[in-house]
């Protein structure tokens, strides 16, 4: 037994001085596996419609975002950049408007009639993207650490957009009414994005560089998100 514990003694010695090695294998290993570089991103947001009629009101709007991201860093700078791939949700609740997404009541381009006929009603949209950043951190090995902010843009595709309305029937059951058209959306969104916070949180921002709706709308919105970050990895 005593052979057995000073063996193993023997070797977490040597373990501990090859890891302190600078440009060791073991090094690189430990680095890896305990400084964060903000690998996964994840995102909690108000989102809005900059450029609505101001007839548009809209509810209590949220979205979600997740992404992954690989970090770059620059040598012995606080400087790097990142790229990944994520998804991002939105949801814009409007008040007594709807958004006719099917084409029925203007089939050439896209129309919000009045309407109450709805207790809720959510404007849905999904897009799978690729975020840029230029990003400083204070710590720069370990981003669960110090402060740090971002810089950077998301090209985005909509992979979907729906609308969903939620009324209730004469008995008091709850009846949903969905529709599924991608059909007055600009299939591309590109959207500029800034971040800044300490450790792990962060609060973020996001604006769209171009409009939501095609060429053929009179409508110029552009959406955009603000809200808290998650970071970590």
């Amino acid at each position: 037994m005593k052979k057995i514990i000073f063996t193993l003694g023997l070797i977490a010695v040597a373990v501990g001085v090859f890891a302190q090695e600078g440009g060791s294998p073991m090094n690189k290993a430990v680095n890896r596996a305990t400084h964060s570089r903000d690998f996964l991103m994840i995102q909690l947001s108000y989102d809005g419609w900059a450029g609505a009629p101001d007839s548009i009101k809209t509810g209590f709007n949220r979205g979600f975002n997740i992404a992954l991201m690989y970090d770059f860093p620059f040598k012995k700078s606080p400087l790097s950049v990142a790229a990944g791939l994520g998804i991002s949700t939105s949801g814009v609740y409007l008040k007594d408007h709807t958004f006719d997404i099917s084409g029925k009541v203007s089939p050439d381009k896209a129309s919000f009639p009045a309407s109450n006929a709805y207790k809720k009603y959510k404007v849905a949209t999904t897009y799978l993207e690729i975020p840029i950043e230029i990003r400083y951190r204070s710590v720069p090995d370990n981003a669960n650490k110090g402060f740090k902010a971002a810089l950077g843009v998301k090209v985005g595709t909509l992979v979907n957009a729906h609308t969903k309305g939620r009324n209730t029937g004469a008995n008091g059951s709850k009846n949903w009414d969905k529709d599924i058209n991608k059909g007055f959306f600009n299939p591309w969104r590109f959207s500029a994005t800034a971040r800044v916070g300490y450790g792990n949180f962060a609060l973020f921002g996001a604006y769209s560089l171009n409009p939501m709706l095609k060429d053929n709308s009179d409508l110029d919105i552009r959406p955009y998100q603000i809200g808290i970050c998650l970071s970590g990895l």
